[in-house]
């Protein structure tokens, strides 16, 4: 396959450098943010006027046409206690099990020894019998299958009544926490770290750290890789490219999932998130001295004039290079400068390493963050790049978009910038990429507004996924033990706030140009309850397929089943592989379903509801027709 476009914008050539700076002349929003998005997590009480979408012939009382629709028209609504909806896709027997599982994830015992069991079960039972046995339990719940063949049927079945697929090969290697940590460290530490320890001046937040090394600690919903080698990564890339292959194979407009730390040496992720996230502490000092501080972010608009004169004072560069950065087509054309038009002043390298080049505030000048790069190290961070180009490249060809999930926060500027760069090329004529946003960061917010802002400048779509977070405790941990500042809400209703924050700016966008996408990746029915109600508001029809819903495999069926029949975009995220090669995500399953089932018996309650509804009414016996 040809790499033409194999490195995207950041490894682009000084002699582009107009064409990345160019904006679009018509500005679709202010840059301030929206000021109508709310900070309180209500959810009103069902609107009367709603219809209530029980049975799926009622699909045709949602709007067809264009969501401007007359105001006289029935606003849509989805009732989560009907279980006959809810569950019409499951035999009895897998409503059994729903119960069996959920309620040994409610034993602490289970839970915290899960692993330990399922070995004690693979030696008293043997390898066929275990494996029949997790068929009939854990690995029967949250698994599809074994591979890209087997996992069909349920696929297909799931698109009968209305859901669809988000595939995701839920392999991991089973390592020990020292085999973990000495990996860790041997790939996020560079050979020049390695020579001159403690002579680079890296931020702790930024660094590796031994007793954070194995990134699974504290993390229950989210697969972790570590990197071994180039071919690994390759391998990696392959079965990212099948998943892409089998979600085009098995449904229409289907998903598939990417992690951005199977694909490289995590390294460079490191270093060009410092570098991002130092670049943006130096716009805001610029903006303190004009005196723009506290303001929004993207109300900072700097005076060129000015900020010309404070860079070549503090020594960063001579008049002349200042003034030739500022020579884009459109950049600094008004006679201001905003963190966008600053952002994009870094892509003038010519060497990937170039770019990782960051201000000294106390010397004024631009200095590297390593004292050097090996050619290895390059050449792996333009790999890196290039297997995100392949897989981008696959995801179009096969008519299927390409989710890239979020990592720790620092990982995340660099897991963003890149697959922003992805979305400029990929997302011209409809959303192929979407990034995926964590609620639970104090900075959600901004960040959602900022890339949307850029996407609406330079005319692509905007693709996000919403999530709460996965990282939150082995974050808050880290930032206390090395001392740097916790990037986490303060709490729960905090991140509840946060959540509809992002999401209410991110509608507010599709109700004004139709170019944004977003995906509602939440099991929290008052999150979902809210979005249907904001929909509502905008005359938003879910046909349009601008607001996807998004829950596990095996949880949360009330919820996704009951969408999908009244004609909302819902997608199951699908794992699959081999049963022993899973046992880390099912372990995973079961840690996160304790606090789930602890906190709320609403799922166990609706479950024996509908048994009750088909043993009353001579159903025992149901299977699904499709």
């Amino acid at each position: 396959m040809s790499h033409a476009r194999a490195v995207p914008a950041l490894a682009r050539v000084s002699s582009r450098k107009r064409t990345r700076v160019t904006f679009a002349t018509k500005r679709f929003r202010s840059s301030g943010a929206s000021t109508r998005a709310k900070e309180k997590n209500e959810v009103p009480a069902v609107d009367p006027a709603c219809t209530l979408v029980e049975r799926r012939c009622e699909v045709d009382l949602i709007s067809t046409g264009s969501s401007r629709a007359a105001d006289g028209a029935k606003k849509v609504c989805v009732d989560f206690d009907n279980t006959r909806e809810a569950y019409k896709s499951k035999t009895t027997l897998e409503l059994l099990r729903s119960l069996l599982v959920f309620k040994l994830c409610t034993f602490d015992f289970v839970v915290d020894k899960n692993k330990e069991l399922m070995d004690l079960s693979k030696r008293l039972f043997g390898q066929r019998v275990f494996e029949k046995l997790m068929k009939m339990t854990f690995y029967g719940q949250f698994v599809a299958g074994g591979d890209q063949d087997s996992i069909k049927p349920l696929i297909e079945k799931n698109q009968a009544f209305g859901v669809g697929s988000v595939l995701d090969y839920s392999v991991e290697e089973d390592l020990t926490q020292e085999e973990a940590e000495k990996k860790e460290m041997d790939s996020c530490v560079s050979e020049a770290e390695k020579e001159n320890h403690g002579v680079d001046h890296r931020e702790k937040k930024y660094k590796a750290h031994r007793q954070f090394g194995d990134r699974r600690g504290g993390v229950i919903s989210a697969r972790t890789y570590f990197y071994a080698d180039e071919a690994k990564c390759d391998q990696h890339m392959e079965t990212f490219v099948k998943c892409i292959k089998a979600s085009a194979g098995s449904s229409v407009d289907g998903f598939s999932a990417i992690k951005m730390t199977a694909l490289g040496r995590p390294q460079f992720l490191l270093q060009f998130s410092e570098v991002l996230v130092k670049w943006r502490h130096f716009f805001s000092l610029l903006a303190a001295q004009q005196g723009k501080d506290g303001m929004a972010v993207l109300d900072q608009k700097l005076e060129l004039e000015q900020l010309q004169e404070n860079l070549a004072s503090l020594g960063v560069g001579a008049k002349q290079d200042i003034e030739n950065w500022f020579t884009g087509e459109k950049l600094g054309s008004s006679g201001t400068i905003d963190l966008l038009d600053w952002n994009s002043l870094i892509n003038d390298r010519t060497r990937i390493s170039h770019l990782l080049v960051v201000p000294n505030v106390e010397t004024g000048h631009l200095e590297p963050l390593l004292s050097r790069f090996t050619e290895e190290e390059e050449h792996q961070m333009k790999r890196m790049l290039q297997r995100m180009d392949i897989l981008a490249k696959h995801a179009v060809e096969s008519g299927v978009r390409l989710m890239v999930d979020a990592e720790q926060t620092y990982f995340q500027p660099a897991i963003s910038r890149l697959t922003l760069e992805m979305q400029r090329i990929f997302n011209t004529h409809k959303p192929i990429i979407f990034n995926t946003y964590q609620c639970y960061l104090k900075e959600a917010y901004d960040n959602v507004m900022v890339d949307m802002e850029l996407s609406q400048r330079e005319g692509w779509y905007f693709g996000a996924k919403l999530v709460r977070g996965a990282y939150m405790h082995q974050e808050r941990q880290r930032a206390a033990e090395i001392g740097y500042d916790d990037p986490i809400n303060p709490d729960y209703e905090a991140t509840n706030r946060m959540y509809h924050r992002c999401l209410e700016y991110v509608l507010e966008e599709i109700d004004r140009n139709r170019k944004a996408n977003v995906m509602v990746a939440s099991h929290n029915e008052n999150t979902v309850t809210f979005t249907l109600q904001k929909m509502n508001e905008i005359r938003l029809s879910p046909r349009e397929n601008k607001v996807y819903f998004g829950q596990l495999l095996g949880m949360c069926d009330q919820i996704s089943f009951p969408l999908g029949q009244a004609g909302f975009p819902v997608y199951k995220y699908v794992p699959y592989g081999p049963v022993n090669e899973v046992i880390p995500y099912l372990s995973r399953r079961a840690q996160e379903n304790r606090g789930f089932m602890k906190g709320s018996q609403r799922e166990r309650s609706l479950l024996w509801k509908e048994l009750k509804r088909r043993l009353f009414s001579g159903q025992l016996l149901y299977k699904p027709i499709y």
